[in-house]
Parts: structure tokens; sequence; C-alpha cells
């Protein structure tokens, strides 16, 4: 039987395309490169497949999230021990954007994030890279209280009218939707921590009060939202990609949550997840 032929920077940005990713789009991407196949080049054609397709005037952003830069005492996937604790808050590294890798965001994202010429934001748990012309507009402003919220990248996004292309991964890693938990009425709030280099050098555990994440639901609202044909679903490579409008994307969910959250229901402290 005949072998299928590997996938390559050709092929790839072709299927992009075809999926409707348009020359100047600002593309916030989450991905798991395991699901594409065997690509000729790897990661790094990938990801030079995307900026082809985007072209100059276009951005690539992604999710850098920093999961083990958060309070020990909240961890639970293991939990450490409590005489760790204040060792870990004292000792570890602050978070630095050049060079604290990201965590659990999949090798396509580090890639971005390592790549010549990309910008990252500099919050410590949930930060984003971003690559081309609007780079510096997505990721210049991030406060540390808002993480996911306006003054966040996924605002940035929105307000480019940027896109969403989940790449072999589903809506559990679609970290916009995030934005519409901060767009609530009275969404819940918990004090968090993290440690943060300071300007000279030494590093310093900082905490503030934000929204409490709740990713329990995401694969629901996300099949709720494909329901109404907003979302294009094709092959890219041996992947299933999935893409879609962020502001649509956004403004449905923040109606969807308001339908069907109700108050008191369960959430997660620990920072989202955003690939694989």
């Amino acid at each position: 039987m005949d072998q299928p032929s590997p996938h390559t920077v050709r092929s790839l940005a072709s299927d992009l395309r075809a999926l409707g990713i348009a020359t100047g789009d600002v593309l916030l991407l989450h991905s798991s490169y395991r699901s594409l196949g065997f690509v000729a080049g790897g990661v790094q054609a990938v990801v030079h497949a995307g900026l082809d397709v985007l072209g100059p005037e276009g951005t690539l952003v992604v999710p850098t999230h920093t999961s083990e830069n958060t309070d020990p005492a909240g961890w639970q996937h293991p939990p450490v021990p409590e005489a760790w604790w204040p060792v870990i808050r004292e000792q570890a590294p602050g978070f630095d954007p050049s060079c604290t890798p990201s965590q659990w965001m999949g090798v396509i994202a580090e890639a971005v994030r390592t790549w010549p010429g990309a910008l990252r934001s500099d919050h410590p748990q949930v930060s984003f890279a971003a690559l081309g012309r609007n780079a510096a507009t997505v990721v210049g402003r991030h406060q540390f209280d808002d993480a996911l919220g306006e003054h966040s990248p996924l605002g940035a996004v929105y307000r480019l009218d940027g896109r969403v292309l989940l790449l072999g991964c589903g809506h559990r890693a679609n970290t916009s939707l995030h934005l519409a938990e901060w767009r609530q009425a009275s969404p819940s709030r918990a004090a968090t921590g993290s440690s943060v280099r300071q300007p000279d050098g030494t590093s310093r555990w900082t905490t503030w009060v934000d929204v409490v994440t709740d990713e329990s639901d995401f694969d629901r609202l996300g099949a709720d939202f494909e329901a109404t044909g907003a979302a294009v679903v094709g092959p890219v490579g041996g992947a299933t990609a999935r893409l879609m409008s962020q502001p649509a994307l956004v403004d449905f969910a923040t109606a969807w949550m308001a339908a069907n959250r109700r108050a008191g229901d369960s959430a997660s402290t620990a920072p989202p997840a955003g690939g694989e």
C-alpha cells in the first residue's frame, strides 16, 4: 500500500489557505503538533507555513503560559509538601519574558516564542507571544489583575478583529473563551501570586486578585458555537482544524455563559490550558 507523502511547508500553507486564513490576518493559534502527522522540517516547517500564509502584514499569536509559576499552596497535579511552599515562593526564578519557557502550550507555541523577532507579554502566568505587524499591539499591555480580560492580549486580538485557529486540539484549549468569563457581570475572584523578576535581577513573590477561570464547560460551549455554523472545520496536514472569528466567538460565549452558568459553580484557580 502506498504511503502518504509527508506534509511540507507548501502543503501546510495550502491547507491553511483552503481553510480560510488570509494574508494580513491576526491569528491566535492553539495547536497540537503531533496531530499533524509527519512534517518534513518538523516544527520549524509548521511555523514557516503559518507565517507564509499570513505574510508581512499578518500577525501570529500563541499562548506561552507558565502554569508552574503559581502559588504552590494550590497545586494538585501533583501537590507538593507544605514545607516546600515558602522555599518555592522565595527561591523560584522570577518570570522573565525573554527566557522563561512556556509550559504545556505545545512545541509550536514554544517555537514561535523563540522565533527571531517574537515579542512576549509580561504576565507571569498567562503570557502570549506574537510575530508580525501587530505584535507590539497584541502583547504590549498585559495587566496582572486582568490576565485574560480587556487589558490582555486576548482583548487586543478582539479589537483587531482577529481569528482563532484550533489546530488538532479542542475548545478546552480555546483561551479566548476566558475573555467571556472576564466579561460576566460578577465573575468569581480570588488572590493569586507568582515569582516576578525585578529590574535589578532579583525575584519577588507578587500577589494580586483576579477572575477565577473554569474550563469545565468549554467543550460544550464550543460545540454549541460550532452548531451555529460560525466555525470552519477542515484538514490541515493530518489534523482537524477549526477556524473562527475571535469577536464572534467571544460575543457568543459571553451570552452563553450568562445563560448557562449558575452562581457557585465550581471553578479552577489553575491557569488555563492553551495547547498540546
